[in-house]
């Protein structure tokens, strides 16, 4: 296992983040979860390498979990661009496959994975992962529902549950590991879900 050296502590400047050692912060998350996985990821390690004190980090991100939400949002958005075909079905296609492929091929998704299967340990977890990561990890799918339904693909009163039915066959993949991109069974899975 390399050592992976300290970077020189950082100065406060203040009650604001300081956009360099925030920076470094998340970068060194980035790294520690490239190398370790979710299970090997923790604050006082990405502090460390980043050079700042572990009081900042938890400040800015009072847990593990919190941290790694803003890496894997961070590298989510890096690599996933949101389609816009203007139908539906194939805007569901297209993101899916992106999203499973990021999945698949990212450290963010198997860590991604592990931060669903810890938020199971416990109702305040669960409850957590539903009520403050999901509406922001839903985003952009939501998007793509509320395109269709202001293009008068569904009613606009049908989205959420749209929602929980893709969000529901994805989580599913991604769980029990079948996140290897198949076009032909997301075509016929959005087409149900897609399905006014």
């Amino acid at each position: 296992m390399a050592i992976v050296a300290a970077a020189p502590r950082r100065t406060s400047i203040g009650a604001r983040r300081n956009p360099e050692t925030e920076t470094a912060i998340i970068e060194a998350a980035r790294q520690l979860l490239a190398e370790r996985g979710y299970a090997g990821f923790s604050i006082e390690e990405a502090a460390r390498r980043a050079g700042a004190g572990k009081a900042t980090v938890y400040r800015w991100w009072p847990t593990k979990a919190d941290l790694f939400m803003t890496v894997y949002g961070m590298e989510k958005a890096r690599s996933i661009v949101l389609p816009d075909t203007g139908i539906l079905i194939d805007d569901l296609v297209a993101h899916t496959a992106d999203l499973w492929r990021f999945w698949h091929t990212h450290p963010a998704g198997g860590a991604f994975r592990a931060l669903i299967a810890e938020a199971q340990s416990s109702e305040a977890a669960g409850q957590r992962l539903r009520n403050e990561f999901l509406p922001v990890l839903f985003r952009p799918a939501r998007h793509l529902f509320e395109r269709a339904a202001a293009r008068g693909e569904l009613p606009a009163s049908r989205i959420d549950e749209r929602l929980e039915l893709w969000a529901g066959f994805n989580w599913y993949r991604l769980l029990t590991w079948q996140t290897e991109v198949d076009t032909d069974l997301l075509r016929r899975i959005e087409a149900i879900i897609a399905t006014p």
